[in-house]
């Protein structure tokens, strides 16, 4: 069965062929039998995959497509979309990876009676896999009347694999799809086999829901992997672990650490359900209870009493049931308002929880202060309940510009007689830009002091870090739970010796700059050199010329034009886009052509890689001849700015390509980059010293303020 349907974008071509998005522009453009149009927009049309192959031998353009490429380009373009394909896609993989005998032996057949056969194989693995269910044909979509289902972490978006159950009836996640509907999916499926005997079954699926996330980022809030690994040792060994808003299932895989556990998933997104069962059945032999449906409003495991629980809800949600649930069991600790989703998630965790089990749940910082939650979190903090409020840098997991917490939850097996809370706060281990926190260091301090809470004996308070607070002294008018507000403030009981030490550091840093200073010369005279400029250089081959801006890759970080100007580290993202992104290489020199200033950043190997954002561009010199630095330092000149500036309107706009250069050999090319280069380390020094200075002065008022250091 040739496999017509599945169309390619140029982005795609650009992948396949090894080459630059422009070049499949110029192909269409000087080709009269390149390949027409099937389907896409003017702007972003798409192709026909076996056509597009087809061309590309024939120029002699390509031997073969990649076997990666292949299948992700019939994954993206199946007839009944992407998620679909990625399900059949899972079934068959879980397959090969349980009985790979059986695949061999059904592969060998016509796609008539591969498709045919493969149900029935499915049933035998799903069966111990997932439960009986599971072996049922896909349930149709039945269009039952109701509230609308609240969101799980992860939005939905459409599917025909597995369809949406009514609000009251969760359903299996994962069903054994028809030979009808396995049969266009056939062609794929024998490329995503060949893809595992390379690769290997479990790394294929993730190898293509990456991609499939990647593609859609706006689609799915994802967890990060050492989030959930922190929240899993949180949590500790436990045998049966639920997650009741899976989304990708980034929590659940990090609980996975033994065959025989029994992992619970519950989401409100069909699709997301589905992919995440299976991809849990593919990274562990632990046996995998998958469920589609709105947790809060049909919860799928009423009977569950899990070891441990652990869960990143929707926050914010109004919708989450409110006026249905008035009566609901669960809530122990007091009705949620409507404006307390998280609270209704953490007592639902606490009801599926056995006595004496850990519940771990990211929550938004302001359900530890809103006052509409204040009588929950009291209860919570009375019977024990509430363990732990950890207060997690900015950047940790998204929504990336507020500090999320972590909540720490066990289910009372008898009311304490003088319960604590420990409060922690790894704030200020947060990383620059979207580099995130600095994961080792939070691991450590935050472990560090839960381990310390759980021991007997008095728990040693760690100034501006932790703090194990009897409850009794949370229990006012507001309950407020936010470490922040608990906490004394870091170790000023160094006090004057601190401080000293930030100044003595601050004075090394400006000796260095003093020697770093360059030479004072009398009898300096302008230079008449032979000029050229960057435009001439380009067509002439001495250098590459690409601009910033025109698409980006979710998990590739972004310099941007504020980084180069503040000499920080990538912090930005670019939508996605059939476009390729342009990534930075060591010796590249990149430019702003915004503001006005005369900047020019030389990429080190802790930048290269970054892909280049919007009002950059990129120069990419032949080191046969031009030295990269002394590009960058010629292209600082403010005369050199000035002439080539444009003020066309309200915002000076630089013409990269008129920026002269003297026309100098090699050799004097490097003598010239080397002083550049010592001016450059002069530059970071001061803005090392920057601030130190900023720390000083930071550190002279809290030490003032709070009495650690004296006004003489």
């Amino acid at each position: 069965m040739q496999d017509n349907a599945t169309e390619v974008t140029a982005a795609g071509i650009a992948r396949m062929a090894g080459v630059g998005r422009a070049a499949v522009s110029n192909w269409r453009r000087r080709h009269a039998d390149f390949p027409r149009p099937v389907g896409g927009t003017e702007t972003s049309p798409s192709f026909a995959l076996a056509e597009v192959e087809s061309w590309l031998r024939k120029q002699g353009k390509l031997a073969e497509v990649p076997l990666r490429e292949r299948v992700w380009q019939q994954l993206s373009g199946h007839p009944d979309g992407p998620v679909t394909a990625l399900t059949h896609a899972g079934c068959v993989l879980l397959l090969i990876h349980d009985r790979p005998p059986v695949w061999l032996e059904l592969s060998a057949g016509s796609d008539e009676r591969l498709a045919e056969m493969l149900p029935g194989a499915l049933r035998e693995v799903f069966t111990p896999r997932f439960g009986p269910e599971s072996a049922q044909p896909v349930p149709q979509t039945v269009n039952t009347p109701g509230p609308a289902p609240a969101p799980a972490a992860d939005p939905p978006t459409a599917v025909n694999a597995v369809h949406s159950p009514s609000p009251a009836s969760p359903r299996p996640a994962v069903h054994t799809p028809t030979g009808t509907e396995l049969l266009p999916s056939v062609p794929l499926l024998r490329g995503v086999a060949e893809l595992a005997a390379e690769l290997g079954a479990r790394q294929t699926f993730e190898f293509l829901l990456g991609r499939h996330l990647d593609a859609n980022p706006r689609q799915y809030t994802l967890t990060p992997a050492d989030l959930a690994g922190l929240m899993a040792d949180l949590a500790g060994p436990a045998r049966t672990v639920l997650d009741p808003a899976c989304g990708t299932g980034a929590l659940l895989r990090a609980a996975a650490t033994r065959p025989d556990q029994k992992l619970h998933a519950q989401d409100s997104a069909p699709e997301l359900a589905a992919l995440t069962t299976l991809r849990l059945a593919l990274h562990t032999w632990s046996t995998v209870r998958g469920a589609t449906g709105d947790t809060l409003r049909a919860d799928a495991h009423p009977q569950l009493r899990a070891d441990a629980v652990l869960c990143h809800p929707p926050f914010n949600e109004r919708n989450w049931g409110h006026d249905e649930l008035a009566y609901d069991p669960r809530w122990e600790y007091g009705f949620p308002a409507r404006t307390e989703s998280e609270l209704a998630w953490v007592q639902h965790a606490l009801a599926r929880l056995k006595d004496g089990g850990a519940g771990v749940l990211l929550m938004p910082p302001a359900a530890a202060s809103r006052r509409s939650g204040r009588r929950i979190r009291a209860d919570l903090l009375r019977r024990g309940a509430l363990r732990a409020v950890i207060a997690l840098p900015v950047g940790a997991a998204p929504p990336y510009n507020i500090p999320l917490h972590l909540w720490v939850l066990r289910r009372p097996e008898k009311a304490p007689a003088q319960p604590e809370v420990l409060l922690v706060d790894v704030g200020h281990f947060a990383g620059e830009g979207r580099g995130g926190p600095d994961w080792r260091a939070v691991r450590e301090a935050v472990l560090d002091a839960w381990q310390a809470f759980g021991r007997p004996g008095r728990f040693t308070e760690r100034p501006g870090l932790a703090r194990a607070l009897p409850v009794i002294e949370l229990l006012d008018d507001d309950v407020d739970l936010a470490p922040a507000r608990h906490l004394p403030p870091p170790a000023a009981a160094d006090g004057a010796e601190q401080l000293t030490s930030v100044r003595e550091l601050l004075g090394e840093t400006l000796r260095l700059t003093a020697g770093l200073t360059p030479p004072r010369s009398d009898t300096a005279h302008p230079a008449r050199w032979p000029l050229t400029t960057i435009g001439e250089l380009a067509r002439g081959g001495a250098l590459m010329l690409r601009t910033g801006g025109n698409g980006g890759h979710a998990r590739v970080p972004v310099l941007t034009d504020h980084d180069v100007l503040s000499g920080t580290g990538p912090s930005g993202t670019l939508p996605e886009s059939d476009e390729e992104a342009v990534l930075t290489a060591p010796g590249d020199v990149v430019v702003p052509v915004l503001g006005g200033g005369s900047v020019a950043r030389v990429i080190d190997t802790t930048t290269a890689g970054a892909a280049l954002g919007r009002n950059l561009v990129l120069l990419r010199p032949d080191p046969a001849a031009v030295d990269a630095w002394f590009l960058a330092g010629f292209l600082r000149g403010t005369a050199n700015n000035r002439q080539a500036s444009s003020y066309a309107s309200t915002a000076t706009r630089l013409d990269v390509r008129r920026l002269q250069l003297p026309r100098l050999p090699l050799d004097e090319q490097r003598r010239y980059g080397q002083r550049f280069r010592t001016l450059d380390e002069f530059e970071r020094a001061l803005r090392h010293a920057g601030r130190l200075g900023e720390q000083l002065v930071r550190g002279m008022y809290d030490g003032l303020t709070d009495g650690t250091v004296a006004p003489d």
